[in-house]
Formats: C-alpha cells, structure tokens, sequence
C-alpha cells in the first residue's frame, strides 16, 4: 500500500478518524476511500493494529503480478494454485469465485484484520464505524455474487477462527429450564465444512447439516440457509442453529439465541450473511447417524428429440413415484445434448435398496435400445456413512472422490469433491436459480407442463433439478425446523432448486491472454435468460436461493425473503441503523448504490 497519500491529510484530517462517533456530524452518506483526506492516518491504523494484536495486515491479490511486465510467468507459477481451494482460502486477496461478466471483480481490500477471536472483530467493527469505512467480512469467500470483497475496503477475515467442539448436553445460554440439553457442536466463524464434518462423523461418529461443498464456511452458509446433500431428511442447516456469537454494528459482541436478542437470533437463521453482524462462534445441532449413505450416478442418451421427450417425462413419473422423499437429494441434469445425468445421492438405504429403487427407471430405458443409450454401467450403491467424509477410508477402498491439497505441509484433510472442481476461481457468465412447487407434481397434467418445460429450457441451456434444495417431501420435523427461519417460505413447498449457469476457467479482467470472454459470455447470460423463462412459465412465483442466484436479480427481497423481508428489514433497521454491513443485494442494500460506498 501507497502510505505516502496519508502524509498529505492535514493534522485535523488526520486526528479526526480517532475521535468518538459522538463528536462527528451526521449519518453517513459517503464511505472514505485512500483518496480521501479523512482516510485513516498511520497512527490511526496502528492503534488498530495495536488493538488487534498486531493482526492487521495489508491486503494484496496474488493476480496482481499476472497484470504487470512479468504477467505471463506469474501466471503460469499462479495457475496450478487456482484450481487449489485451500490455497484461495488462505489468501486475504483472493475469492473462490474471480467475478461475474459485467457485474465485478475480485478486488483485494487495503488492510484486513486477521481475527483470532470476537475481540479482534469487535475493533474492526468498532473502527469501520467510527471512520466511515466500507467492511467486508470474509470466512469461506464462496459468494458467487461477490459479497466477500470490495476494493478500498477493511476486511475483517475469519480463516484462523476455526476451533471445533462439541457437546453431549448443550443448553444456550438463558434457556435453562426451557430448553432441553442436546447434542451439538461449537464452531468458530472461520471453520470450513469438511473441518467440521471430520470432527463431528468421522472421529464423533453423528451428523451435523450443512453443506455439501467441502470447503464453503460453516458461518456463510447457514446464515444465507444452507443446503447439503442430505437436507431432504434434515432440513435447511439454519433450522440447525441453536446460538450464535455475533458482533453488532455498535461493537458489542452478543449472544444470540431462543432465550437472548431472538430477533436478531431468527435474522441470523437466512437472513444473508454481512447484513446484520459479524458471526464469530456458532452452535449448530448434531443428529444420529444413519449406517448408511449412497447414491446414483449414470448417463442416458436419447438418440433424438422425441425420444428425449419422452424420456423427460417418464423421469418426472418416476421421480414423483419413488424419489419424492427424504431418502434422496442432489441432482438430475437435462443436458443440450438430450441427455438426463443422474448424480443423486441417498440417504438410510443400503445397497440392495438403492439398486431396487431404481430397477424399473432403469428397465424403461433399456426396453428401448434404438431410442436411448447408456453410458456405462450405472453405479448405485452405498457406503458406511460416517465415512462419507474420511480421506483415509474413501483411499483405502479406492473411492476417487476427492481432489487434494499438494501443497508442502498441507493436512490430508484439505480436500474437495472432485464434481466441485469446477467452480474454483471459475468467472461467471450467468447463473439463476428458481424453486419449483411440489404441485407440479400433482397429477399426470401437472408433470406433463413441467416435462414440456425442462424440454423446452434445455433447447437453450443444461438444467440442473437440484433436489435436496427443495424441502417437499422432507419429514414434519425438518419442515417445521425449517419454516421458523428467515428463508423464503417457498423453500417449505418445493420439491427442488432449478439451477442454470455458465462460466469460464481461467479468466480474470486486465490479465493479458485470460481475458474473459464478453461475447460468449452474453451469449450465454443470453441462453439462461430464455432457459429460465420457460421454467418460470409453470412457476411464476418460485423465488430464488440467495447463495446460488442471479446478480441481477430483479426484485431480489421477495426472491429470497418472501413475505419474510419487512421483518427482516425492521430487524436490520434496529441493529444496524447506519447500514455499516453492507452486501450485494442483502438486507437493506437497497438504500446504498451498488458499490456500498454512497447512500441513496
């Protein structure tokens, strides 16, 4: 960083970031870049610093040298990197996803506060506000919209808060007596799934919900909902959420539970991640573990139009007869091709269950060799589930599942889904989601328009049925867990999450040779639009998920919220008075311009 441009503030400019909030004029109307001559002096930045135990760094982007007279050399030594999540992770500079076409770029903030405890976070927070700063906060990075970054910001980064710790008998905190003890486990905010997942099924032998990517952070993704593969029998991860540890935007480090702040506590439960706080501890509810846990996985080809039609619509049927419940999730792709891909996952069936539960889908198709090809043979079966997640056991037995962190020194833990591969610093060139209700199911006339349509919308772009994200057919328990969280009611009635996108690897703006590609980019943000514009036709008030969702998105509160929002917005309104959090089309971003730095 340039600090030159801090000795041009006057003395006054430079004292004026150290005096209470009380003292200065009005609400805040426009946040301070390092242009500016109320930026932060040297001496304001180490009192900082000094409050945070020295954890305050300067922020760089490892692309940066890619830009410069030895760009093409950096790039080759970064590239391999890139496709490394644990690597992203570990720089402050640095997003899973590098942007989206024509809406942003990952860009590195100018200092981050590398917190180690809800301490270190409340003197960011505290800071922020007191200078009129813009704040991002950032554990995992994965947002696709770009919520995690934002250049001439302070970051407040929660990668080393990762402890885990669990409990036979948690009860939260001013709930004795009207809460029941129960099996839980504590997380800091920094803690990545597959952490959590290692300590909780593979050593503790239980389940916690939450994602299925391994290396999304615990903190993100139950505050925006959650979804894994096996949401269908538990519910969304937020209905999971027993406490939260939160600091506010006056500094104060809260508590948030059933029995403590409960609005702030149902806010947390959905609401978005970055809008009301800053999520330092959480403690999410653990379960039994089912012995097993499995999936299917193949490929039809049908060999022209009609046939593929036909095929579609048969697949509806069969999902509705035998897949519309709580033993199976993930997804089915209707592909441009005219093929289906089965990649689904199962939950509680052994194998000879899972194998029969598919034998008459299966015996369809091969009653008609001159219209539909099978690539391969199809692999249906199951595991033990408490090693679903354990390196040593899928190696053992030869299960290819995982990508692995070669870095010198890196824990053989540090792993990923090799199906996730792909959206490792991937550059976005469009991407929506929509629920779809479960009374597209209904009747033989139902399932027939939602045939029509998935065949129509796979004219133009694959469609991914994503089923695990749609809680329909999920037992009473998770729905009624579910239905008190701040997600968009929607969620409760829809079999599953229709999810359209594209994007392009490598590529990032102002690197030469790795540009993205604006034209196939529109051309394909193009595709998705009419993709989902067929979709929409039999389900015009779906809603979207606002971890996988358009950035675009228009009318975006009662996309995600629904009827949710105006309490949410009092919520934020009450904590949040000043809008110090700020995300991309969060809980009142609409009173900021789409940067976060000026009011409207």
């Amino acid at each position: 960083m340039d600090r030159r441009r801090f000795l041009k503030a006057s003395g006054s400019a430079a004292l004026l970031p150290l005096l209470p909030r009380g003292t200065r004029a009005g609400r805040t109307v426009r946040r301070l870049r390092p242009s500016d001559a109320a930026w932060p002096s040297e001496a304001a930045w180490k009192s900082l610093s000094d409050a945070v135990g020295g954890n305050l760094i300067p922020v760089e982007s490892p692309l940066a040298a890619c830009k410069g007279p030895a760009g093409a050399a950096a790039w080759d030594k970064l590239r391999p990197n890139l496709r490394n999540p644990y690597y992203v992770g570990d720089q402050p500079g640095l997003t899973q996803t590098l942007g989206w076409v024509d809406a942003w770029a990952t860009q590195p903030s100018v200092y981050a506060v590398a917190a180690r405890d809800a301490g270190d976070v409340a003197a960011a927070v505290k800071f922020a506000r007191e200078n009129d700063l813009r704040l991002v906060v950032k554990g995992g990075g994965h947002s696709y919209q770009g919520t995690s970054n934002a250049p001439d910001s302070l970051l407040i980064w929660t990668r080393h808060m990762n402890d885990v710790t669990q409990h036979a008998d948690f009860v939260p905190q001013g709930c004795t007596g009207t809460h029941p003890p129960q099996a839980a486990v504590t997380v800091g905010a920094g803690t990545i799934w597959m952490q959590a997942y290692d300590a909780v099924t593979t050593k503790g032998g239980r389940y916690v919900q939450g994602g299925g990517c391994t290396t999304v952070g615990v903190a993100g993704l139950v505050q925006s909902g959650g979804f894994g593969s096996f949401s269908k029998h538990y519910g969304l991860a937020a209905a999971g959420l027993l406490e939260a540890e939160v600091v506010t935007a006056d500094g104060k480090i809260r508590v948030a539970n059933p029995c403590s702040n409960p609005d702030l506590f149902w806010a947390l439960k959905g609401g978005g991640g970055g809008s009301f706080g800053v999520v330092t501890r959480l403690t999410l509810r653990t379960h039994d573990l089912p012995e097993f846990g499995g999936g299917a996985n193949f490929r039809v080809k049908a060999n022209s139009d009609e046939a593929y039609q036909r095929l579609v619509r048969r697949f509806v049927s069969f999902y509705r007869e035998q897949l519309f419940n709580d033993h199976w999730g993930e997804q089915a792709h209707f592909n441009r091709g005219n093929s289906l891909e089965i990649s689904m996952v199962s939950h509680g069936l052994d194998t000879a269950a899972a194998q029969k539960t598919w034998q008459p889908f299966l015996d369809w198709v091969r009653q008609s060799p001159a219209d539909y090809t099978l690539s391969g043979t199809p692999e249906i079966g199951s595991m033990p589930l408490r090693n679903w997640w354990d390196v040593d056991w899928r190696r053992e037995h030869k299960h290819h599942v995982f990508l692995s962190d070669s870095r010198p020194g890196a824990s053989p833990n540090n792993v990923w889904w090799t199906g996730d591969g792909g959206q490792v610093c991937w550059f976005v060139w469009g991407f929506q989601s929509l629920w779809l209700p479960a009374s597209l199911l209904d009747d033989d006339s139902s399932q027939e328009h939602l045939a029509q349509a998935l065949f129509a919308g796979s004219r133009h772009a694959s469609i991914e049925l994503q089923f695990n994200k749609g809680l329909a057919g999920a037992p009473d328990d998770a729905i009624a867990a579910s239905r008190d969280t701040a997600m968009n009611p929607a969620v409760l009635t829809s079999f599953a999450l229709a999810i359209v996108a594209n994007g392009q690897w490598p590529a990032y703006p102002g690197v030469p040779g790795h540009e993205p590609d604006a034209v196939a980019a529109h051309k394909s943000a193009h595709d998705i639009d009419n993709c989902m514009s067929e979709l929409r036709a039999v389900a015009p008030a779906g809603g979207a998920y606002v971890s996988e969702s358009n950035y675009f998105e228009q009318g975006f509160q009662q996309a995600y919220w629904g009827s949710n929002y105006p309490r949410l917005a009092a919520i934020k309104k009450k904590y949040d008075p000043d809008g110090l959090f700020f995300v991309h089309n969060g809980v009142g971003s609409e009173e900021w311009s789409t940067d976060g730095f000026t009011r409207i």
